[in-house]
């Protein structure tokens, strides 16, 4: 349980931060290379497509959580969308097209393995036991949340766009490094039918 919470837990430290700032991050990006009425309602464009894009990750990730294991598919999201905090601000004020392509991925996979956390926390935890810890998990998440959203613009402040998200990239690898732990637990037989 305290392995698939703190998978949980990096999987929040990035999640609702990025969604908070990426259409002020796309905004001030197409602002470098487009003209200004259009850098907004591109912005505005590339954001809701950014966000919307994880319906896809949540459907994909679980349905192949079922068949490769919770654990694969956590590992997999929470890598893909830490690297693409540490390298979207390499792509600020360049080509919009290439800046989108990268939020896009980043917007299917930072949500992709948010089911997959609760999912473990029903199957691991004492069943008289699943409502409380599923209420503890989202409750320590959410609180979570709070402190990468409001540091963000200290991030912006101190280092730029260009690496403002990289701190975001800290709690997938942390969630990667727990859910490898999990995998290895004996109890992670009881993930996904036997499926890790």
């Amino acid at each position: 349980l305290r392995l698939a919470n703190l998978g949980y837990l990096g999987h929040m430290w990035e999640l609702y931060a990025m969604w908070a700032w990426i259409g002020v991050f796309l905004n001030a990006s197409f602002a470098l290379s487009l003209p200004p009425a259009a850098a907004q309602v591109d912005a505005r464009l590339a954001a809701f497509a950014t966000i919307g894009a994880g319906a896809l990750g949540c459907v994909a990730a679980g349905l192949f959580a079922d068949r490769v294991g919770r654990t694969t598919v956590t590992i997999i999201a929470m890598a893909v969308s830490g690297s693409c905090a540490a390298g979207v601000g390499l792509l600020y004020g360049g080509a919009p097209w290439l800046l989108v392509t990268v939020c896009l991925i980043w917007g299917i996979s930072i949500v992709a393995d948010s089911a997959q956390f609760s999912a473990s926390i029903a199957e691991l935890a004492d069943p008289a036991r699943v409502g409380t810890m599923l209420t503890l998990q989202t409750a320590l998440g959410f609180t979570l949340t709070l402190v990468t959203i409001h540091l963000l613009p200290y991030f912006v402040d101190a280092v730029g766009w260009r690496h403002a998200f990289v701190p975001l990239a800290i709690g997938p690898a942390v969630g990667v490094w727990a859910m490898v732990r999990l995998r290895l637990h004996p109890a992670s037989v009881r993930l996904a039918g036997g499926r890790r």
